[in-house]
């Protein structure tokens, strides 16, 4: 399964997740079965209100479930109608977050759980 995880900085797994979606500066995407992990600069991470686009910022990646702390209704709405699931996560790390992940601890977004 391939992931995409907001966060602040390039660390690898180590990597502390962000906890809103669209500010974040970077985007990990993880393969969870090759255990590999990337990052991509997010280039729309400075919005106004309303205005996040994330599959613009995301542009050409393809993953299968955004996992996130915060996100606004708009982009979770966008994400979600692109087909990708949207996720909610407390863990601090992206390698917190495979764990979870594998756990089966990670729940979807639901209705009101947006920023």
């Amino acid at each position: 399964m391939k992931i995409c995880i907001p966060v602040l900085e390039d660390q690898g797994l180590e990597s502390q997740v962000s906890a809103h979606f669209g500010s974040a500066p970077l985007f990990m995407l993880v393969d969870t079965e090759a255990g590999s992990c990337r990052a991509v600069p997010n280039s729309n991470a400075h919005h106004g209100h309303g205005m996040c686009a994330p599959l613009d910022a995301l542009r050409g990646e393809r993953f299968d479930s955004l996992v996130v702390a915060g996100i606004g209704q708009g982009a979770s709405n966008r994400l979600q109608a692109a087909g990708i699931a949207v996720l909610r996560t407390d863990q601090h790390t992206v390698g917190e977050v495979v764990a979870a992940l594998r756990a089966g601890t990670l729940q979807p977004l639901r209705p009101g759980e947006t920023c």
